[in-house]
């Protein structure tokens, strides 16, 4: 059927949920072709239609998503008063502490030790890349010469190998699948961050130690993923040792005096991921120019096509639907990235 929402909901189903989750790509492909359902969603406003705001709306209400369409359509229709306010109030504010692999090697690489301010912050659990352990595995020899060809000199790993460290002790090991010449990650400089002060800025933030925040926050993790609901879980329990300082303000309002507190003699770190696609075209590039003024380096882990500036530099085109995004450090981009972390390919030369 003919529907701006309903091509929402398709793409969502082919390049987000296909091969990640086939509960929610039955979900959504069957929310595209109902008019029902559809006429629903579009009395609400743009930003509240998303299929990831749908659905995480239904569990946190405790409706069925695991028991396919027919049980999912009734109840929603049934209780679309409920399933509308929730979506209404809340928002799709996914905290993938996994992200955290795949910034940590440029978080390392940084005059240490670091002041973190991350934009979109949700609860935080992106503020504590010192607290967590990691395992990267390599697809196939890391190190490359410029030319793309395997320089044995700077090769950290080889397909099959792992390289694990990390924060002893801690509830949280995050697994990420590496290729290229990833820095950080030889044996001889192989560390964690260390990090003096963190703080975040966020529309609404979320508070580790609610238990509602954190029902929301479990009800976005998609049916399937045990392992990322595992991870959340210990990622709070990391954050609730020492809460996180969290803002709540617009970005654009908020970064300049955020960045003019951290503490003297730190570096000041600005990131992200997966926030910028939210703003306007003319809201991203008025950060990026704030950004391209403060003395703070600027770490960005975005969709492909989120940030020109970034875009233009890249070695290669990425598809449409492949999902990865763009890591880049004061624009300059270094790596592509699985968007929950899951995978991270350096590029020769960066």
């Amino acid at each position: 059927m003919d529907s701006v929402t309903g091509d929402v909901y398709r793409a969502f189903a082919e390049r987000e949920a296909r091969g990640n989750s086939a509960m929610y790509q039955e979900l959504a492909e069957r929310t595209a072709g109902d008019a029902e359902l559809l006429g629903r969603l579009d009395e609400l406003p743009d930003a509240k239609r998303q299929p990831n705001l749908l659905f995480g709306a239904v569990r946190h209400l405790g409706g069925p998503v695991t028991e396919g369409w027919p049980a999912f359509h009734t109840w929603t229709v049934e209780r679309w008063a409920e399933v509308s306010a929730t979506m209404l109030e809340r928002r799709t504010q996914t905290n993938e502490a996994g992200r955290c692999a795949t910034l940590l090697p440029l978080l390392a690489s940084l005059p240490q030790p670091l002041a973190l301010i991350e934009v979109g912050a949700s609860a935080g659990l992106c503020l504590y890349p010192d607290r967590y352990r990691y395992r990267y595995r390599y697809r196939y020899m890391a190190g490359t010469g410029t030319d793309g060809a395997v320089d044995a000199n700077s090769a950290a790993g080889s397909a099959g190998s792992a390289e694990e460290f990390g924060a002893a002790g801690s509830p949280v090991t995050l697994d990420c699948a590496v290729s290229g010449p990833v820095p950080q990650l030889d044996a001889p400089r192989k560390r964690l961050p260390e990090v003096v002060w963190r703080a975040g800025i966020d529309l609404n933030p979320l508070d580790v130690r609610s238990e509602e925040d954190m029902r929301w926050l479990e009800s976005l993790v998609w049916p399937e993923q045990t392992h990322r609901l595992e991870r959340l879980r210990g990622a709070v329990q990391v954050a609730r040792a020492e809460p996180p300082l969290l803002f709540r303000g617009d970005l654009n309002a908020t970064v300049r005096g955020l960045v003019a507190q951290a503490p003297a003699g730190s570096t000041p770190v600005v990131f992200h991921s997966a926030v910028l696609a939210y703003l306007s075209p003319e809201a991203r590039e008025e950060f990026a120019a704030t950004m391209r003024e403060l003395p703070a380096h600027w770490i960005s882990n975005e969709a492909v096509s989120v940030l020109p500036t970034v875009a233009e530099r890249l070695p290669r085109p990425v598809s449409a639907g492949s999902g990865l995004f763009a890591l880049a450090l004061d624009e300059r981009p270094v790596a592509f990235t699985g968007p929950h972390g899951q995978s991270l390919e350096w590029f020769a030369g960066a």
